[in-house]
């Protein structure tokens, strides 16, 4: 009997979310007190909804930033920083079993330490999930892919194939690892879009995002003096391809006006947001096109609530929502 296997869809029921908590060690460290508030927000704003693993660096230190423990679960381990999308194991259903895949995480290229991080799944995963842990001989982030949960798997050009990465494994070889990774029937690669101030090279998770089986929701940029509007123009072209190819749906939400911070133009983007069961949890940058975006949200998801969270002490560090937390499945 041949196996079967998909790497499952973020809309899916979900039984927990995994974040880090920022600690004196992070990137954090200038404006810790801001940090932290922002995470307490997300971690109160996921349980109302469902339970949040919190991975700790010191368990009693980060209770005291919670009134009670109500869907709150943790667990010690420290960390180099706090994007646990990018170092946290990825849910794999396989023969209708939960399969947890770890892959390196090597900062993004090898552009900053992740030795702790690349080490967490494998030190704390015994401690709360019953699952099989299969650790895997490849670099990938989990910002770095989008599932639809049947077969296809969203990507982007620019991060997968970049030789910072796999750089032993040609186009071809690399599609073929993801295909076999996730039992996966299709790789699409965007071959445009980016975002100023991204450290990822284009992660996927910052521009498009399955939202259902058959929806991708993306940035669109209409400010043609904004430096972004020619790529996401093309990127937009690439997927209304796509949408044709593979019989997609497409829902574009602005792109945000330029914030900086220390003279550099963060990566603000509404595409990080968040799914958690009942609900969506979307990033606000304090912008003219928040509301706009919340209000395409809520057309939407219609049956979900959708919370808005600001996120601009997360932009600081070049991620937001998304790249902070991680989901497991029911």
């Amino acid at each position: 009997m041949k196996e079967k296997k998909r790497l499952i869809a973020e809309f899916e029921p979900q039984a927990f979310t995994q974040i880090i908590f920022p600690h004196a060690q992070t990137d954090w460290a200038e404006y810790l007190d801001e940090a932290q508030k922002t995470f307490v927000n997300i971690i109160n704003a996921i349980r109302k909804y469902q339970k949040c693993l919190v991975v700790a660096y010191n368990i009693k230190e980060v209770k005291k930033h919670f009134l009670n423990e109500d869907n709150l679960e943790f667990v010690k381990y420290t960390t180099d920083d706090t994007w646990a999308r990018d170092c946290s194991a990825l849910s794999l259903e396989e023969n209708d079993k939960i399969i947890l895949l770890d892959f390196i995480f090597n900062g993004w290229g090898n552009k900053f330490a992740a030795h702790k991080d690349n080490k967490m799944t494998q030190n704390i995963t015994h401690k709360y999930l019953t699952c099989k842990l299969k650790t895997l001989d490849f670099v990938l982030e989990g910002g770095a892919i989008e599932s639809n949960g049947r077969g296809t798997i969203l990507t982007t050009a620019q991060c997968m194939l970049n030789e910072n990465r796999n750089p032993h494994y040609n186009t071809a070889k690399i599609t073929q690892k993801l295909k076999e990774f996730f039992g996966a029937k299709h790789i699409l690669y965007l071959n445009h879009g980016y975002l100023a101030g991204d450290d990822t090279d284009s992660h996927i998770d910052t521009l498009a995002r399955f939202i259902d089986e058959k929806t991708i929701m993306y940035v669109t940029c209409n400010n043609k003096d904004d430096e972004h509007y020619n790529e996401l123009k093309l990127m937009e072209e690439e997927l209304q391809i796509l949408s044709k190819e593979h019989n997609l749906q497409l829902v574009p939400i602005p792109m945000c006006d330029a914030l900086y911070f220390e003279g550099q133009r963060l990566p603000a983007t509404y595409a990080n947001f968040l799914f958690v069961n009942g609900a969506v949890l979307v990033p606000i940058y304090g912008v003219s096109q928040d509301e706009q975006a919340i209000e395409i949200f809520r057309k939407t998801f219609p049956s979900r609530e959708i919370v808005a969270i600001d996120c601009s002490v997360l932009i600081r560090q070049h991620g937001s929502l998304h790249c902070v937390t991680m989901n497991f499945p029911t």
